[in-house]
Order: structure tokens, then sequence, then C-alpha cells
């Protein structure tokens, strides 16, 4: 009678970890997004002073991230030295910064939810570098949905509600350079996550040590970049002048630490299927929130490029799962034998 209420136990155990899971991904990545268009969308300051050092977000966050993943392996006493090439760390750091770099830029001339439904393009690019780095085969249903939702990312992107295109300037040239910071995002973004997977399957490497070394690459790379753009002292002189914005990144950098180590612990636990599910619907989320905070309108046209999209992972999502159920061999009459044999 002990044994079913074990599997109880674990399968309420199991339901509590993905509740913690679930719950600490989409409030730090929706309250990130969200302050992260804040940052670079709303004006500071009487004056209407907008922020325009995105290079200077990208250090505070891997400051702030470097630091705690430190701290976390000197806590744990796991090891602190490089377990790979430092060239390999810095590899992914590069790409890193200009994947954020990207990011924050396109929000001056694309909106958030523009931006978020585009991130769902992800696959392409990471089946391509996929392909030419793990030397990976994908099937034609990979292909459909990677289609799919391009075309309804496409749908998004080419129909807006409204003319307001950047709190910069406006004009259809601004979109054109939106997406193409968007495309470079999508890219950058393809390797770094590809490339981790390579370096994680050819090393035994413990997750807050990739964090650690690429972080702290990336603080140097961004340092250094800030100062030889001459854009360190006017970020500093910026904040200091905008105690709002100083709070503001404040609390970004702390938001993308955490959400670091959830989306870590979430794919330890219950593995990257669930992690991508996950992921797809803050997506939604964080378009429905930046929808209602900022006002931003949405077309039919964007609300049909939202259901292929959204659909089309979905679907995905369902298909594997189907399959994972249908390969799992029946339950096995061993302990019956056993006992038989015993008799």
């Amino acid at each position: 009678m002990a044994e079913p209420e074990t599997v109880n136990g674990e399968k309420e155990n199991k339901l509590w970890k993905g509740v913690f899971a679930v719950s600490g991904i989409m409030s730090t990545l929706v309250i990130y997004g969200v302050l992260q268009e804040k940052i670079m969308r709303v004006p500071y300051g009487l004056n209407k002073e907008f922020f325009k050092y995105s290079l200077f977000l990208v250090f505070c966050n891997r400051l702030t991230t470097s630091a705690v993943s430190a701290g976390a392996l000197l806590a744990s006493k796991k090891v602190l030295d490089p377990v790979a090439p430092v060239y390999k760390y810095c590899l992914i750091s590069v790409t890193n910064i200009l994947t954020t770099t990207c990011q924050y830029e396109a929000l001056k001339y694309v909106s958030f939810p523009v931006q978020t439904l585009a991130k769902c393009a992800k696959m392409i690019p990471v089946m391509v570098w996929g392909t030419l780095i793990m030397q990976k085969k994908y099937k034609g249903f990979d292909y459909l949905v990677a289609f799919l939702v391009t075309l309804g990312c496409s749908v998004f992107i080419l129909f807006p509600a409204g003319d307001d295109i950047s709190p910069y300037n406006k004009g259809r040239e601004n979109t054109v350079w939106g997406v193409s910071l968007m495309a470079g995002y999508l890219g950058f973004d393809g390797f770094t996550s590809t490339f981790q997977d390579k370096l994680f399957k050819g090393y035994n490497m413990e997750i807050h040590n990739q964090i650690f070394y690429t972080t702290l690459c990336s603080c140097v790379l961004s340092f250094t970049g800030l100062v030889l753009q001459g854009h360190l002292l006017l970020a500093v002189d910026f904040v200091s002048r905008h105690r709002d914005c100083l709070l503001d990144i404040a609390l970004l950098s702390t938001v993308a630490t955490a959400s670091q180590f959830f989306i870590s612990y979430t794919i330890r636990t219950f593995g990257a299927l669930t992690f991508a599910a996950i992921m797809t619907t803050r997506q939604l989320a964080s378009i429905m929130l930046s929808c209602i905070w900022f006002s931003h309108p949405l077309s039919w046209e964007q609300c049909i490029g939202s259901v292929i999209v959204f659909g089309s992972l979905y679907a995905k999502t369902l298909l594997n799962n189907n399959k994972i159920s249908q390969n799992q061999p029946p339950p096995t009459e061993l302990p019956q034998y056993e006992k038989a044999e015993g008799s």
C-alpha cells in the first residue's frame, strides 16, 4: 500500500517543481521584456531624453550575472577553473553580445510585440547552424514548421496596425532597418545556442561554469566597446541625471540574472522540450502584456500571423509529446516473474 503513496508523492513533488519553473521563467522574462522596452523606448526626465546606450545595458546585465554565477560556484564548491579553452568561451561571448545589442537596437525601430514574435523564427537559423556545426539532420515536418513560423512572423512585421514605428523617426526605412537588426539577432543567437550545445557535449562542464566565463568575457568586451565608442561616461552621466533609469537598469540586470538560473533549472529538471513549450507561452504573454501596457494596436493581419506562429509551434510540441509517449516501452512483468521464479 506504500507504493501508490510514493508514486503520488513523486507526482506531487514534480508538479510543484513544474509550478516553480513555469512561474519563475514566465515572471522573470515577461518583466525583463517590459523593462527592456521601457528603457529603450520611453523618454526620461522633463526634457524627454531617450536612453541610447544599449551596450551599457549588456555590460550591466553580464556583470551582475557573472558575479552571481561566481558566487554560486564558490558556495557549492564546484570547479571555478575553465574546463574548455578560453577562446571558446570568448566566441560565445562575442556572438552573445552581438545578439543582445541587435535586440536592444531593434527596439528603436520596431515595437516589442514585433520583436517578440520575430524571436519565434529562431528555428531556421538554429537548423542551419545545427547542420553546419553539429552535422544534424532534420525531417520534412521540421522544415514545414520552420516555414510556417517564418511566414507568420513576416505577416506580423509587414502589416502593422499603426504608422508610429519608432519614437526616434517615422518611415518605412526604419522598419527595414529594424527587421535587419532582428535578422542579425536571429543569426547570432542561433550560432550562440548551437555552439553552447556543442561545448556542453564536448566537455564535462557545469552550467554555472559556462555562464560565469561567458558572461565574464562579455563584461570585458562590452566594457571595451563602451570605452572605444566613448559611450561609457555618457551612459553614466545619463543614469546619474535620471535615477529612475538607473533603477530600471538595476531591475533589468537582476531579472536577467534570475531568468538565467530559472532556465538552467528547467532544462535540467524537465528537459528542452518542456522548456520550449514554456518559452512559447512566454512569448505570447509578453506580447499581450506589452500591447496592454504600452498601447500597441494589433491589426487583423497581425492576429492571423500570431495564430500561424503559435499554432505551428504548439502542433510541433504536441506531435513530439505523442511520439515520446508511443515510443515508451510497456510496463514489464519483471516483478511478477521474479516472484514466480522464487516460489
